[in-house]
């Protein structure tokens, strides 16, 4: 049990520098900034390389038929590449719509609105995109 304060009810330096030193911890007005932190940076580093990839993989698809383009993805490597960089991708939009909501909207309905809309739209987006490249990677026939 911490004692707070001295005889007189005043708080001590100490309780003064215990607090800061929790703000400095991450434990701030989100208390999970260091968590959210950590994971925008994960996610920012593994798309250098994904979208690398990805843009050596459209310039040499140029020219390429649809049946190239599915041929292609029905690849295992390029499958899992292209589903890793579209959810990647949507989770690090979330993550940062989120930041810039939690920073600049001030209100607390426009802001729970916010961010509930930019949570859908980003997993129905993702969704979509993960179920479209399964149907063209695992998909049997070319329509």
């Amino acid at each position: 049990m911490a004692v707070r304060g001295n005889i007189s009810g005043k708080s001590t330096e100490v309780d003064i520098l215990r607090s800061q030193l929790g703000r400095v911890r991450g434990l701030g007005a989100a208390r999970a900034g260091s968590g959210t932190w950590w994971v925008e940076r994960v996610t920012s580093i593994a798309l250098v390389p994904l979208t690398l990839w990805f843009i050596g993989a459209v310039i040499g698809l140029t020219g390429a038929t649809r049946a190239d383009m599915v041929a292609w993805l029905h690849e295992p490597v390029p499958l899992v590449l292209l589903l890793c960089l579209v959810v990647l991708t949507f989770w690090h939009m979330a993550m940062g719509l989120q930041v810039v909501i939690e920073d600049y909207v001030h209100t607390e309905l426009p802001r729970m609105a916010l961010l509930l809309a930019v949570r859908a739209v980003s997993i129905l987006a993702a969704l979509f995109c993960v179920i479209a490249a399964l149907r063209l990677g695992l998909g049997s026939s070319v329509p």
